[in-house]
């Protein structure tokens, strides 16, 4: 009778010295760069192929120079672990990955709209670990799904509950914690700015991760869905939040919303010649920092500059 043909596997003996203990750290990312799961902690294994027996000899050459000791071993399982014992380690391995871009990739469809970096970064990652990934894991198409629907939506503003009526100002605008949603882009990034400049000094941010957020005493919540200050009419919310509380006579803050509108709305409306420049920029910043605060504080400098720019050398186009 016919008998399935057994796999043949490529296994990574290894034995690591107690110093230096970074040898440690950079042999593990070494293993879960090239996609190599554990059978045991210093055994990993491989599917043998030519390439994957290339890159366990320069990690056997990596590990003997920094004074450890490896074997290779080529072979195939006779007892204990079966052939797909092994290969759920693999799939179990990737599908943590996929997961994970899933799950980013639908944050920002949640907190968008995401930039054209974020969207290549999960591109990027996708690519990588379908590179390590030999048998095909479920979790693939799922990330695939929600990267496919994150690009569909590129450029989209999220729904945020665009009003005509301005609701009447909420007191006190100074001293409050101001929220909004989590992943800061352009809107968002320059509503923080003119709070903290002109609006309230000593304004503490908080960022949630959901489109809409109860407010609790002291809260103030800028574009999102049901906030204070969001988009109303045709204004996106720097303009909503310059028009209702900001310096009723600063054109310089006029000229930097008019730049905001057209990056954020994306209609062209007012097409001044610095849009592509502080849009440029703001990317750049988005693209190499995740956390909010981050982007803010360094976002602060460049719109200090754009503002002292219109104030010194006018806002004519």
């Amino acid at each position: 009778m016919p008998t399935t043909r057994p796999a043949r596997w490529l296994a990574l003996l290894h034995q690591l010295p107690t110093k230096p203990p970074y040898l440690r750290v950079k042999i593990w990312r070494r293993l879960q760069a090239i996609g190599a799961v554990p059978l045991k902690n210093a055994v990993h294994v491989l599917p043998r192929t030519s390439a994957n027996e290339a890159v366990f000899r320069a990690l056997l050459d990596e590990i003997v120079a920094g004074g450890g000791d490896a074997t290779l071993v080529d072979g195939v399982l006779l007892a204990g672990q079966s052939d797909k014992d092994i290969r759920a380690l693999f799939d179990a391995a990737r599908d943590a990955d996929y997961a994970e871009i899933a799950d980013t990739a639908r944050r920002l469809i949640e907190t968008g709209p995401a930039s054209e970096a974020e969207i290549a970064r999960l591109q990027k990652r996708l690519a990588e670990v379908g590179a390590l990934d030999p048998f095909g894991a479920h979790g693939r198409q799922q990330a695939e799904a929600a990267l496919a629907e994150l690009d569909r939506r590129r450029g989209e503003h999220p729904d945020i509950a665009r009003t005509d009526a301005a609701p009447d100002l909420p007191g006190d605008l100074t001293g409050r914690i101001w929220v909004t949603r989590s992943g800061v882009h352009v809107d968002r990034i320059a509503c923080a700015w003119l709070i903290r400049r002109f609006i309230d000094r000593d304004a503490r941010f908080r960022f949630v991760a959901g489109r809409s957020h109860a407010p609790t005493p002291g809260e103030l919540r800028f574009d999102m869905a049901d906030a204070e200050f969001t988009h109303e009419g045709e204004r996106c919310s720097f303009e909503t939040l310059l028009l209702r509380a900001g310096p009723a006579d600063d054109a310089a803050l006029v000229a930097i919303g008019e730049i905001i509108h057209d990056l954020d709305i994306g209609d062209g409306r007012f097409g001044r010649p610095e849009t592509a420049g502080l849009g440029a920029m703001l990317q750049a910043i988005c693209a190499t920092s995740d956390a909010d605060e981050e982007r803010i504080a360094r976002a602060s400098d460049i719109f200090d500059q754009f503002h002292a720019f219109f104030g010194t050398r006018g806002t004519a186009r």
